[in-house]
């Protein structure tokens, strides 16, 4: 992308800018005419059960997607931009001392 082709606004300046989508237009078509529209777009062709037939989920090795409540998110997002790595950290720190806990009491029942 070329420099001279990006172009740069502030929050305020993008949400004072006005859309070129037709709301009224858009709310009145049917289902049918979305399929329509979507079936006959050159540059979104329609999948076919043949496209995903062989389709599998593939997670990045060593890592696992994980459901985190937004508010605590956002604490560490606050703290820092590598708050990915915090929350990793933060997690470990918490596994580390509940298997040394799990080491004891085993020890202690034998």
């Amino acid at each position: 992308m070329k420099e001279k082709n990006i172009t740069k606004a502030s929050l305020n300046e993008v949400r004072k800018m006005k859309g070129l989508t037709d709301w009224k237009r858009l709310r009145a078509m049917t289902d049918e005419d979305i399929e329509r529209a979507a079936a006959n777009d050159p540059d979104c062709p329609m999948t076919t059960a043949a496209d995903w037939k062989n389709a599998r989920v593939v997670w990045p090795e060593g890592k696992e997607p994980v459901a985190i409540e937004k508010d605590i998110v956002e604490w560490f997002r606050k703290r820092g931009h590598e708050y990915q790595s915090e929350i990793n950290s933060a997690l470990r720190e918490y596994m580390k001392s509940h298997q040394s806990k799990r080491k004891t009491k085993r020890h202690a029942a034998v």
